[in-house]
């Protein structure tokens, strides 16, 4: 199982499902899950069960269709999308000169700490001037990563050269967080209170508002934000 594989799959639905094959990326993840069992089974980890090798692929995987469904579109508006991982983990001297300037642009101050850049999945930024417009979270259970996310939220808002980037999830919502019948839990309170989006890819209704919206209304949000 590879991540193409993974992309392979989402345009199989989406030639079913049209415009909305983002809700079902669950499933999506569910049958690649059941290939990804047997294609351990023929290779077995001594150190790691499949549950182990499972839950760090999926994470990579929802990463990457997120990734690839907004990638296009961005590029029309004139923008970019890359990997925030990417960018964290590699030492300036080993990227181009863009992505020097984009983490840079990233970085919050921790004073005698140093400089870091917060944990996101995704960057959004203008090549143009190197600026950080968003960045993206993404996990198909949002619990914990809501409150690291208002974390780092807090802190760009308090730091003059991050306060404008904009902070946003984009999850199928496994745990029904956002669905109309949970009323306003704490998950909820957090993105109302502390983000500025979240972006749910699920088959269930969700109870939207300002700030949680459907995945498919993204690109419009984004492009509001340009303006």
């Amino acid at each position: 199982m590879t991540y193409q594989d993974i992309i392979t799959l989402y345009e199989r639905y989406k030639k079913i499902y049209k415009r909305d094959a983002y809700k079902y990326i669950s499933k999506i993840l569910r049958e690649a899950k059941e290939i990804h069992h047997r294609d351990f089974l023929k290779n077995p980890s001594p150190q790691k069960d499949h549950e182990q090798s499972w839950k760090p692929f999926k994470g990579n995987a929802l990463e990457r269709l997120i990734d690839y469904i907004l990638k296009e579109k961005i590029e029309e508006l004139g923008l970019k999308i890359i990997n925030g991982k990417k960018v964290d983990r590699t030492k300036p001297k080993n990227l181009n000169i863009e992505l020097q300037a984009v983490k840079r642009n990233l970085s919050v101050d921790f004073g005698s700490f140093g400089f870091h850049i917060p944990d996101v999945d995704l960057i959004i930024y203008s090549p143009s001037d190197l600026r950080v417009i968003a960045v993206i979270s993404s996990k198909s259970s949002m619990r914990e990563r809501i409150a690291q996310s208002a974390y780092w939220k807090i802190r760009m808002k308090n730091y003059s050269l991050t306060k404008h980037i904009k902070v946003f999830l984009a999850s199928p919502d496994e745990d029904g967080n956002f669905t109309e019948i949970k009323g306003m839990n704490k998950s909820r309170v957090i993105v109302e209170a502390d983000l500025d989006g979240a972006y749910i890819m699920s088959e269930l209704p969700i109870k939207e508002s300002e700030k949680i919206k459907t995945f498919d209304k993204f690109i419009d949000d984004l492009k509001k934000l340009l303006k």
